[in-house]
């Protein structure tokens, strides 16, 4: 990730991110006590941002926190991000907390205002070889909390698997529950064997990816057929094919997993069908926005 840029969003005000402070007593500070989102924008227009907005209230939800913003007024805070920091190609990270207490309570006192802190930073134009020659992954045991479909901003699991994949080469880590592919440690994975398309089902196991729903629609204008199911861990040694699909890092090829090579070491056909039809779905979306 490139370095925070110049201005963030601090409680409904801009101001320079070098002087953001927020209380340290923040339940978000004490307790991870929040929720996230990041949304990708490219030429100064956010992507899918309902979508994201839908996503944000569900977390906020499940946590009992209270959205301190209309959709509209979420928009209008998003945008003035953006402009704020002169637009182009950056990805834009959302936080809201419950609020800041007296002290350290793990039952939050009524009544408290939700904090909210947003920045962006650059996203960098990756020249196109370098996606097709793909990453490398691990497959490591999920040990992640049970509510892996809120995006809490408890992250601890996911930098320990992802520092664990460093250490062993890695890029990314694909992680597994009682056998079966539970999901990357940011992102959403994809298979393809014989041609045919897989990705697990939704569950409190799995974020309900936003960009994997735009591989998903990908798949679908291509006439393409997505099995939507459990996937095994042998299955994943066997795959054709293996994807990650990220807000930042869109949809990308795992060219080797567990130190052997995935489909011959390169990207497969049906890969580059699906990330050409990725990018026309983000060039039609943003012009039209």
């Amino acid at each position: 990730m490139a370095d925070a840029l110049p201005t963030c969003l601090l409680d409904g005000a801009f101001i320079p991110t070098n002087e953001a402070r927020i209380s340290p007593l923040d339940r978000g500070f004490l307790f991870g006590d929040g929720v996230y989102e990041v949304i990708p924008c490219y030429a100064g227009k956010p992507f899918r941002l309902e979508a994201h907005f839908s996503r944000l209230q569900s977390s906020l939800d499940a946590l009992g926190i209270r959205n301190p913003c209309s959709p509209s007024r979420w928009a209008e805070l998003v945008h003035g991000l953006v402009a704020a920091n002169e637009g182009g190609d950056m990805g834009i990270y959302i936080e809201i907390t419950r609020g800041t207490g007296r002290g350290r309570d793990f039952m939050p006192p009524p009544g408290l205002n939700p904090t909210v802190f947003g920045f962006c930073w650059r996203l960098s134009k990756t020249p196109f070889e370098q996606i097709e020659r793909g990453i490398a992954a691990v497959t490591l045991e999920d040990i992640r909390w049970l509510r892996c479909d809120i995006k809490s901003i408890a992250l601890l699991g996911p930098v320990m698997l992802k520092m664990e994949a460093h250490h062993r080469g890695a890029d990314e880590a694909i992680l597994i529950r009682d056998g079966r592919l539970a999901e990357g440690s940011s992102c959403a994975v994809f298979t393809v064997k014989d041609g045919d398309i897989a990705t697990p089902p939704a569950s409190r196991e799995r974020l309900p990816s936003i960009t994997r729903r735009v591989v998903e629609d990908a798949i679908v204008a291509l006439g393409l057929q997505l099995q939507v199911r459990e996937i095994y861990r042998d299955e994943m040694a066997a795959a054709d094919e293996i994807w990650i699909a990220s807000s930042t890092r869109e949809v990308v090829p795992v060219t080797a997993l567990d130190n052997h090579t995935v489909g011959g070491g390169k990207a497969g056909s049906v890969w580059h069908r699906v990330f050409d039809e990725f990018q026309s779905l983000k060039r039609l979306e943003t012009d039209s926005a």
